[in-house]
């Protein structure tokens, strides 16, 4: 999870911003209800799905690094009209929003974000804006993605956000159409030509008054491109956040990697931070099941033991985890997907109380366990995989326990008796319910 994608943008400050802004108490307290939910998830979604490459990175030149293994095409023009023309055949028939809801509830998500625009502009929800939309004039599948996955996720009682892409290369004020070689940037110095810029600024400031005006309650919006929106791409995030926030007053916005006063939390991409990385702003790792965010065929998924390790390893350091999801084409998400977000759910329907709504202490824990804790401090629980190798005593001290604690096993509710004392005081390995999959969980209380 350690090595740098070229899809991988270098953040420019992941540093809390302590100045006041008068939205500064109302993020306070949207952050804390952030960081209860613990647990989301990410959608790729649009015409990569039907091209099944790596979301729209081919269409960048400049981005060679996306064409090296599989080449939508060879040549980039003809890559580039191929795709364009995708949107007259893309049609998810078997796109069952309500189904999608129902298994990120068993998976235990509590929140997720959606793509409405990818950085080659497809838009899936109705924009006004641009006919490269779903449900437009070229699009066969007359239907507003956006709005149906809203609908289905916020009945379900799962927070909803917005992706979008604050860059788009088939505007022809980002992308000029000209011959130039066009990568991830403007292809021209708006610095230069401020007319031209002007009206893109204007193009997204109306796009994101429809995504944030136009689909209910929109608790997230998370804005990719993290190139695009300071220095010479200028989108004067100060009115975008008003213009937003008019329509969501208690939106929490996300200007990945850009720092400072917009990016109200971090987003480390494939990774997980070490114990001297973890930020000082709230945070969310950003991890796809599998090797890529959006639709491949023939992915390589990873295991659920792993995604929930991977939980387990970010809420005990203090993050959230979201895990990306790339339905295919047809609507539906692969057999592989499906598997693994009910097994993490099948195992958090019994720890959960150890994941959600919980804080942390990191530190180098002994012997393989993780330790969350609630926020009043009087309980905390403890994690180990089933992979670590599980000795027939579990020390208190190793799980910061001493022998007045109440010791209770989170999957059965069942009382642990504490035999030996002091610095030999210790639970039996083989009182503690070792489940097929994930981690063993102790809660431990204190009085």
């Amino acid at each position: 999870m350690t090595t740098i994608r070229g899809d991988i943008e270098s953040a420019k400050n992941s540093n809390q911003d302590d100045r006041w802004y008068p939205e500064s108490e109302m993020l306070a307290k949207r952050l804390e209800w952030f960081q209860d939910l613990k647990f989301g998830v990410i959608f790729h979604y649009g015409l990569y799905a039907q091209a099944g490459i790596v979301e729209s990175w081919q269409l960048s030149e400049k981005d060679e690094w996306a064409r090296e293994n599989k080449a939508y095409r060879e040549d980039i023009n003809t890559l580039r009209l191929d795709y364009w023309q995708l949107i007259k055949t893309f049609a998810p028939i078997e796109l069952d929003t309500d189904q999608w809801a129902e298994t990120c509830k068993k998976a235990g998500f509590k929140y997720c974000l959606f793509t409405t625009k990818h950085h080659d502009g497809f838009n899936l929800f109705n924009t006004m804006e641009s006919e490269f939309k779903i449900g437009g004039k070229l699009s066969p599948f007359k239907r507003d993605i956006l709005k149906e996955v809203f609908a289905s996720f916020q009945q379900a009682g799962i927070a909803t956000g917005a992706y979008y892409s604050k860059a788009d290369w088939y505007s022809p004020f980002y992308w000029l159409d000209d011959e130039t070689i066009k990568g991830r940037h403007a292809s021209y110095d708006p610095l230069e030509q401020p007319e031209i810029w002007s009206r893109y600024v204007d193009f997204v400031h109306r796009q994101i008054h429809e995504i944030t005006g136009n689909y209910g309650k929109v608790d997230l919006l998370w804005l990719d491109a993290g190139w695009c929106g300071q220095g010479k791409e200028d989108l004067q995030m100060d009115r975008l956040a008003e213009i937003a926030r008019r329509n969501q007053p208690e939106l929490i916005i996300v200007d990945r990697m850009m720092g400072g006063r917009h990016e109200n939390y971090v987003t480390p991409e494939r990774k997980i931070p070490s114990l001297e990385e973890i930020p000082t702003k709230v945070w969310e790792s950003n991890i796809p099941i599998g090797n890529d965010w959006g639709y491949v065929p023939h992915d390589t998924f990873k295991s659920s033991q792993e995604l929930v390790d991977t939980l387990i390893d970010v809420v005990s350091k203090g993050g959230n985890l979201i895990l990306g999801v790339g339905p295919t084409p047809e609507g539906t998400f692969t057999k592989e997907e499906t598997q693994r977000l009910l097994e993490v759910g099948d195992w958090l329907e019994q720890y959960g109380e150890g994941i959600y709504e919980t804080r942390a202490r990191p530190e180098a824990w002994a012997e393989n366990w993780h330790l969350t804790y609630s926020k009043d401090q009087k309980t905390h629980y403890a994690f180990r995989s089933i992979t670590a190798n599980m000795q027939p005593r579990i020390f208190l001290k190793e799980i910061h326990a001493d022998e007045k604690s109440v010791i209770t096993d989170l999957a059965t509710n069942q009382s642990l008796t504490i035999h030996g004392t002091g610095e030999n005081a210790y639970i039996a390995s083989s009182e503690v319910h070792q489940p097929e999959l994930g981690a063993v969980g102790i809660r431990i209380s204190t009085h």
